[in-house]
Parts: structure tokens; C-alpha cells; sequence
């Protein structure tokens, strides 16, 4: 099977209990809460989001020595095609954006429509949970510079109005126009002391990039859906939402299969710009 940024479950499924294949599933929810308690693919391993991804205790994600760590505690090594499954599958682009970013995403590849397009698809499930035996990976090397791929807050203000740059907001529409600060199926909406948008964002809601089966639209349904927002290849992009993770769903439908440019993603998104002193809002 030739592996890219993305696997398809019916690619997948031919290959569970492939030694050759580590699948990581990487969930929002702790454990109490995850999809992966109720079933997940054989061999498969739960891994709640922030405790791969983020410094234990900045708000930053952690250096390549500590990730790869990480990483091979759950039974990834350098001989390894890494399976990213989301718990929902934008959690799944928030790890291979991630991953990028500290050079580690050579080996990595998304699973289309994550773990609840594979359940729903009747997939084995299982709920033996494997024992992982710790392996070592070597480090990645960094991004330099990093802004290749990121964005902060003060150069997102800095560029409003920009000739050249489009802000792409992936949130619901009940986010972007203010009604909320969290999408409804959050259980209480929180998330950002001011409701609204960053001036002059365009709404792509995450919704329009995934089937009804919660797959990737096709890439011709994919670009006609970013040029319907005015996103062409000569723009620069941002992508933003409330916490991060629907950015880089967005990023990585731009950079991985359309192959934009110049995609970022401002992390910081909603939660941060919401409750920024003095940040200018629409809505």
C-alpha cells in the first residue's frame, strides 16, 4: 500500500495486525469519554490529545526529544508507518500538524474520516487494548523558521486588511456570527469572553470539507469549496477556529491535498483572540 498524509479505511483494513503499522488513536475526551473504550481497531492505542502533543506545562507543544519520547512509548519506531486516527478526525490533523512541525510526520498518515467513520462503516472493532512495547525513534529535526507553519496573534492583527492574506475561520456558523463561543454539540458553550470573528475572516465551515460519512470530499469538491471563499493559490492563508484542531483540518486540506502554498495555522484561534484586551471583533 503506497502511504500518504492520507489512508482511506477501506485501504486500511486490509492491513489490521500488520506489525509494520502503528495506529495511535488520538482522542479529545479522557479516557471516561473516549470512543476508543466502546471499541477500537485491533491494535490500536488511546492517547488522549494534550498529553502527546503539549509541554506538560507551557502552552506549547513539546521539543522533538520528549515527542519522540512520547512516541515510542506508544510503540512507534523509526521503521514504523504511523496511523493517526481522530476521536473526531480533525484531532488526527491537529497530531500530523504537530508532527510536522518537529519533523517527525515522514511516516505519519491520517485515517480518513477517523475513528467514527470507521465504526459506523461496520470495521473490526475490538476491545482488547494492546500492550505497548516502548521502541526507539530517533528525534525529528524542527522546522526552521517555525512561522512556515504557524501563526501568533500579534502578526494575525498585524496582517488585517493585508493585500495578499485571507483569514479562513472553520467554525460553525453560530461561532462565527457571535450566537456562541462553542459549536452546539459542546456540552455548555465556553471557550472565549467575546463572541464573533477576526475582522475580515471568511466562514468555511469545517462541515464543507467532509462528507456526510465524515470523509474528505473529493479534491474537486474540496476546491471548488475553498474558491467559493475567495481562497486562491497566489493568497496567502490562515486558518483559524475556537482551539486549534478545525485549523489544521483546514491546513491540512490546503497543503496536503490541494497543495496550496502558503497555508498557516494561528493555534491560538477563538480561545485566545475572544479573550484578548483591546483585539478587535466582528460580527
Amino acid at each position: 500500500m503506497v502511504i500518504g498524509p492520507v489512508v482511506s479505511p477501506d485501504d486500511l483494513v486490509d492491513h489490521v495486525g500488520d506489525p509494520s503499522f502503528t495506529l495511535i488513536e488520538v482522542s479529545f475526551y479522557r479516557p471516561d469519554r473516549a470512543a476508543y473504550g466502546a471499541g477500537h481497531i485491533p491494535g490500536s492505542r488511546y492517547v488522549y490529545w494534550k498529553d502527546l502533543l503539549w509541554d506538560d506545562v507551557r502552552r506549547e507543544f513539546p521539543p522533538p526529544l520528549v515527542l519522540a519520547g512520547r512516541l515510542g512509548e506508544l510503540g512507534v519506531g523509526d521503521d514504523s508507518t504511523l496511523v493517526l486516527v481522530g476521536d473526531p478526525v480533525q484531532f488526527a490533523t491537529y497530531a500530523y500538524w504537530v508532527l510536522v512541525l518537529r519533523g517527525l510526520a515522514t511516516r505519519a498518515t491520517v485515517l480518513d474520516g477517523g475513528h467514527a467513520t470507521w465504526a459506523r462503516r461496520g470495521y473490526p472493532l475490538t476491545n482488547d487494548v494492546p500492550v505497548a512495547s516502548a521502541r526507539a525513534i530517533t528525534p525529528g529535526v524542527p522546522v526552521r523558521p517555525e512561522g512556515e507553519l504557524r501563526v501568533g496573534r500579534d502578526e494575525v492583527r498585524a496582517g488585517l486588511g493585508r493585500q495578499g492574506r485571507v483569514v479562513l475561520d472553520l467554525r460553525s456558523r453560530e461561532e462565527y456570527v457571535g450566537e456562541r463561543v462553542a459549536p452546539l454539540s459542546a456540552p455548555f458553550d465556553h471557550g472565549a469572553e467575546r463572541g464573533g470573528h477576526i475582522p475580515g475572516a471568511r466562514h468555511l465551515p469545517l462541515e464543507r470539507l467532509l462528507t456526510p460519512d465524515g470523509l474528505f470530499r473529493p479534491r474537486e469538491e474540496l476546491a471548488a469549496a475553498v474558491a467559493d471563499v475567495g481562497v486562491s493559490r497566489d493568497l496567502e492563508v490562515v486558518t483559524c477556529c475556537r482551539l486549534g484542531h478545525r485549523s489544521t483540518l483546514g491546513w491540512f486540506v490546503l497543503t496536503r491535498l490541494l497543495d496550496h502554498p502558503r497555508a498557516r495555522v494561528y493555534d491560538g484561534s477563538w480561545t485566545e483572540w475572544g479573550s484578548l484586551v483591546g483585539f478587535p471583533i466582528e460580527r
